[in-house]
């Protein structure tokens, strides 16, 4: 019984691999800022990716969580066309296990490779540290985890 106490409380913290139980605040077709100089600005979502929901439920996204989205407003080069993005801050509040609630001021991304690399060189602003703990090469490049 002990052990499975300690299992639980082990995937409530995401360190046996499981991802945190989190606020998902970002629906299918939010649009976010992009937070990155990779030269998109404006994000639309247009899919989470490996998101299992019921039948006309509303795919929703959460910080850490992998997204699939269309860039709106940014360089010529970059508009319209179709890239995996990071959600690095979410405005709805959600709670961490240790049992304070978090919250950023905006919702924003960091658009990454197939392979999981950024794009861009640099993340402006703070990151979560959700985030960090799920895409290490997005917290190597972060300046400021909360």
């Amino acid at each position: 019984m002990a052990a499975r106490a300690k299992a639980r409380a082990l995937m409530a913290r995401g360190v046996a691999g499981q991802k945190p139980k989190l606020s998902r605040g970002l629906p299918v077709g939010s649009v976010i800022k992009c937070t990155d100089n990779s030269g998109a600005k404006v994000l639309r979502i247009i899919q989470v990716a490996g998101y299992k929901g019921r039948l006309r439920r509303v795919p929703s996204a959460s910080v850490g969580d992998m997204v699939i989205v269309s860039v709106r407003k940014g360089s010529p080069d970059m508009r319209k066309k179709i890239f995996r993005a990071v959600i690095v801050r979410q405005r709805k509040p959600y709670r961490r296990p240790e049992g304070f609630w978090v919250q950023f001021e905006d919702n924003a991304a960091v658009i990454i490779t197939p392979e999981g690399d950024m794009r861009g060189s640099e993340i402006r602003g703070p990151v979560a540290r959700e985030a960090a703990e799920r895409w290490p090469r997005i917290a190597s490049a972060s300046s400021i985890i909360v």
